[in-house]
Protein backbone atom coordinates (compact mmCIF):
# COMPACT_ATOMS: atom_id res chain seq x y z
CA UNK A 1 0.00 0.00 0.00
CA UNK A 2 1.25 3.52 -0.89
CA UNK A 3 0.21 6.69 0.73
CA UNK A 4 -0.38 9.57 -2.72
CA UNK A 5 -2.11 11.68 -0.82
CA UNK A 6 0.30 12.77 1.97
CA UNK A 7 2.88 15.49 1.38
CA UNK A 8 5.97 13.57 3.49
CA UNK A 9 9.15 13.91 2.21
CA UNK A 10 11.56 11.37 3.65
CA UNK A 11 15.11 12.95 4.92
CA UNK A 12 17.67 10.03 5.42
CA UNK A 13 20.68 10.98 7.72
CA UNK A 14 23.87 9.71 6.28
CA UNK A 15 26.48 12.41 7.40
CA UNK A 16 27.92 10.78 10.62
CA UNK A 17 31.61 9.69 10.54
CA UNK A 18 31.23 5.89 11.46
CA UNK A 19 33.50 6.67 14.35
CA UNK A 20 33.33 3.44 16.05
CA UNK A 21 33.84 0.74 12.45
CA UNK A 22 37.83 0.75 12.40
CA UNK A 23 37.89 2.80 9.27
CA UNK A 24 35.24 1.30 7.83
CA UNK A 25 31.99 2.82 6.43
CA UNK A 26 29.04 1.10 7.83
CA UNK A 27 26.95 2.82 4.80
CA UNK A 28 28.73 0.85 2.63
CA UNK A 29 28.56 -2.10 3.99
CA UNK A 30 26.42 -5.19 2.24
CA UNK A 31 22.66 -5.56 2.72
CA UNK A 32 20.43 -7.39 0.21
CA UNK A 33 23.72 -7.26 -2.26
CA UNK A 34 23.90 -3.54 -2.13
CA UNK A 35 25.52 -1.19 -0.09
CA UNK A 36 23.57 -0.09 3.13
CA UNK A 37 22.80 3.64 2.36
CA UNK A 38 22.03 2.76 -1.27
CA UNK A 39 19.23 0.33 -0.07
CA UNK A 40 17.98 2.18 2.55
CA UNK A 41 17.38 5.02 -0.03
CA UNK A 42 15.31 2.16 -2.29
CA UNK A 43 13.17 1.50 0.63
CA UNK A 44 12.28 5.09 0.95
CA UNK A 45 12.16 5.99 -2.47
CA UNK A 46 9.50 2.88 -2.81
CA UNK A 47 6.77 4.99 -0.81
CA UNK A 48 6.91 7.27 -3.72
CA UNK A 49 7.53 9.99 -1.09
CA UNK A 50 10.48 12.54 -2.41
CA UNK A 51 13.54 11.66 -0.54
CA UNK A 52 16.42 13.59 0.79
CA UNK A 53 19.95 12.36 1.74
CA UNK A 54 22.36 14.24 4.20
CA UNK A 55 26.14 13.58 3.31
CA UNK A 56 28.75 15.65 4.73
CA UNK A 57 30.13 16.79 1.48
CA UNK A 58 29.25 16.35 -2.09
CA UNK A 59 31.96 14.88 -3.27
CA UNK A 60 31.88 12.45 -0.29
CA UNK A 61 32.44 8.63 -1.27
CA UNK A 62 28.98 7.78 -0.15
CA UNK A 63 27.60 9.51 -3.18
CA UNK A 64 28.64 7.61 -5.55
CA UNK A 65 26.57 4.79 -3.71
CA UNK A 66 23.38 7.18 -4.64
CA UNK A 67 24.76 6.92 -8.47
CA UNK A 68 21.07 6.96 -10.66
CA UNK A 69 18.43 7.04 -7.49
CA UNK A 70 16.39 9.90 -7.54
CA UNK A 71 17.09 11.24 -4.26
CA UNK A 72 18.63 14.80 -3.53
CA UNK A 73 21.70 15.38 -1.92
CA UNK A 74 22.70 17.68 0.69
CA UNK A 75 25.46 18.74 1.80
CA UNK A 76 26.10 19.28 5.19
CA UNK A 77 29.79 19.88 6.51
CA UNK A 78 28.61 21.54 9.42
CA UNK A 79 27.71 17.58 10.11
CA UNK A 80 31.09 17.42 12.19
CA UNK A 81 29.11 19.68 15.01
CA UNK A 82 26.34 16.66 15.84
CA UNK A 83 23.57 15.24 15.08
CA UNK A 84 21.85 18.58 15.96
CA UNK A 85 23.46 20.52 12.98
CA UNK A 86 23.01 17.79 10.74
CA UNK A 87 19.26 18.26 11.23
CA UNK A 88 18.83 21.73 11.60
CA UNK A 89 20.68 22.52 8.15
CA UNK A 90 18.75 20.13 6.35
CA UNK A 91 15.57 20.10 7.18
CA UNK A 92 15.95 24.25 7.14
CA UNK A 93 16.21 23.11 3.03
CA UNK A 94 13.53 20.68 2.85
CA UNK A 95 10.65 21.89 -0.06
CA UNK A 96 7.82 23.03 1.69
CA UNK A 97 5.74 20.57 2.99
CA UNK A 98 2.75 19.63 5.62
CA UNK A 99 4.81 16.65 7.14
CA UNK A 100 8.87 15.51 6.99
CA UNK A 101 9.83 11.97 8.11
CA UNK A 102 13.35 11.54 9.46
CA UNK A 103 15.42 8.05 9.04
CA UNK A 104 18.83 7.17 10.63
CA UNK A 105 20.55 5.90 7.38
CA UNK A 106 21.80 2.56 9.88
CA UNK A 107 18.57 0.55 10.57
CA UNK A 108 19.14 -1.97 8.69
CA UNK A 109 15.74 -4.01 9.56
CA UNK A 110 14.12 -1.13 8.67
CA UNK A 111 11.83 -1.78 5.32
CA UNK A 112 9.15 0.06 3.38
CA UNK A 113 6.66 -1.76 4.61
CA UNK A 114 7.30 0.13 8.46
CA UNK A 115 7.99 3.37 6.06
CA UNK A 116 4.32 3.08 4.67
CA UNK A 117 2.80 2.05 8.24
CA UNK A 118 4.20 5.59 9.57
CA UNK A 119 2.39 7.16 6.88
CA UNK A 120 -0.26 5.28 7.59
CA UNK A 121 -0.43 6.25 10.93
CA UNK A 122 0.30 9.89 10.27
CA UNK A 123 -3.12 9.67 8.06
CA UNK A 124 -5.04 7.82 10.57
CA UNK A 125 -4.37 9.79 13.11
CA UNK A 126 -3.65 13.93 12.34
CA UNK A 127 -4.05 15.24 15.68
CA UNK A 128 -0.66 14.56 16.76
CA UNK A 129 2.88 17.07 15.44
CA UNK A 130 5.12 13.89 16.21
CA UNK A 131 4.70 10.07 15.30
CA UNK A 132 7.48 8.10 16.51
CA UNK A 133 8.40 4.54 15.47
CA UNK A 134 8.83 2.12 18.59
CA UNK A 135 8.96 -1.27 19.00
CA UNK A 136 5.69 -3.87 20.04
CA UNK A 137 6.87 -2.74 23.65
CA UNK A 138 6.65 0.46 23.29
CA UNK A 139 10.50 1.61 23.21
CA UNK A 140 10.58 4.10 20.97
CA UNK A 141 12.65 4.43 17.92
CA UNK A 142 12.76 5.28 14.83
CA UNK A 143 11.65 6.66 12.05
CA UNK A 144 10.36 9.88 13.21
CA UNK A 145 7.25 12.07 11.20
CA UNK A 146 7.19 15.81 12.12
CA UNK A 147 4.53 18.62 11.55
CA UNK A 148 5.60 21.40 9.40
CA UNK A 149 4.37 23.16 12.55
CA UNK A 150 7.46 22.06 14.39
CA UNK A 151 9.87 22.88 11.52
CA UNK A 152 11.09 26.32 13.20
CA UNK A 153 12.24 24.33 16.32
CA UNK A 154 14.88 22.65 14.34
CA UNK A 155 16.52 26.40 13.76
CA UNK A 156 17.73 25.82 17.15
CA UNK A 157 19.12 22.02 17.34
CA UNK A 158 23.16 21.67 18.12
CA UNK A 159 25.20 19.09 19.36
CA UNK A 160 24.80 15.46 19.80
CA UNK A 161 20.79 14.88 20.83
CA UNK A 162 19.31 14.99 17.34
CA UNK A 163 16.08 16.28 18.08
CA UNK A 164 15.42 15.12 21.62
CA UNK A 165 14.71 18.46 23.03
CA UNK A 166 11.85 18.85 20.30
CA UNK A 167 10.43 15.51 20.88
CA UNK A 168 10.49 16.23 24.86
CA UNK A 169 9.13 19.21 24.20
CA UNK A 170 6.05 17.98 22.56
CA UNK A 171 5.51 14.59 23.79
CA UNK A 172 2.30 15.10 25.25
CA UNK A 173 1.84 15.83 21.17
CA UNK A 174 3.36 12.40 19.87
CA UNK A 175 1.94 9.06 18.92
CA UNK A 176 4.10 6.05 18.94
CA UNK A 177 3.68 4.04 16.20
CA UNK A 178 4.40 0.03 16.67
CA UNK A 179 6.61 -1.67 14.07
CA UNK A 180 8.96 -4.28 15.77
CA UNK A 181 12.35 -4.51 16.64
CA UNK A 182 13.56 -2.79 13.51
CA UNK A 183 12.51 0.45 15.05
CA UNK A 184 15.43 0.26 17.73
CA UNK A 185 18.25 -1.73 15.76
CA UNK A 186 21.47 -0.51 14.78
CA UNK A 187 24.78 -1.65 14.14
CA UNK A 188 27.56 0.79 15.33
CA UNK A 189 30.89 -1.88 15.12
CA UNK A 190 32.48 -4.32 13.59
CA UNK A 191 31.43 -6.42 15.99
CA UNK A 192 27.31 -5.11 15.56
CA UNK A 193 27.89 -6.42 12.08
CA UNK A 194 29.20 -9.58 12.76
CA UNK A 195 26.95 -10.95 14.92
CA UNK A 196 23.86 -9.59 12.99
CA UNK A 197 25.04 -11.66 9.84
CA UNK A 198 25.56 -14.43 11.83
CA UNK A 199 22.28 -14.30 13.55
CA UNK A 200 23.33 -13.28 16.88
CA UNK A 201 21.78 -9.79 17.39
CA UNK A 202 18.08 -8.82 16.38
Amino acid sequence: MIINNIDCPTLILAAGSSSRMNGRDKLNEVVDGEPLLRTQCKKAIATQQHVYVALPSADHPRAALLSGLDVTLLAIPQATEGIGATLRESVARLAPCSKFMIILADLVSLQTSDLVHMLCAVEEHPNHLIWRGATHEGNPGHPVVFDNALRSEFLHLSGDNGAAPIIKKHRDQMRLVPLGKQALLDLDTPKDWADWRAGTKT
